[in-house]
């Protein structure tokens, strides 16, 4: 099976996605995030890099959980091209 190229709005989103989970992972890391997420931690690196732009929702679904995000915070921070940095889900403490 041939693999569509991604568009530069799917890269972008990816990146957009990859920057919210860095913000609210906060001091956390890698590694503690994706075991309490159920993935491994070179997966999380490259949903983080945006090397991996389009994760399966299985996956999205378990980090928000894992940072104790909304799936619909995630698909509006993600789909919003305003240039937002995530602050929003920046964790106290």
């Amino acid at each position: 099976m041939v693999r569509v190229p991604l568009t530069p709005e799917e890269r972008q989103r990816g990146e957009r996605f990859g920057a919210l989970l860095r913000q609210a992972r906060g001091e956390r890391s890698m590694v503690e995030v994706a075991a309490a997420a159920g993935v491994s931690a070179e997966t999380l690196r490259k949903i983080e890099t945006g090397r991996a732009p389009t994760p399966a929702f299985f996956t999205v679904a378990a980090l928000a959980a894992a940072l104790g995000l909304s799936l619909d915070e995630l698909a509006v921070a993600c789909a919003d091209a305003s240039g937002r940095d995530g602050s929003e889900f920046r964790r106290a403490g």
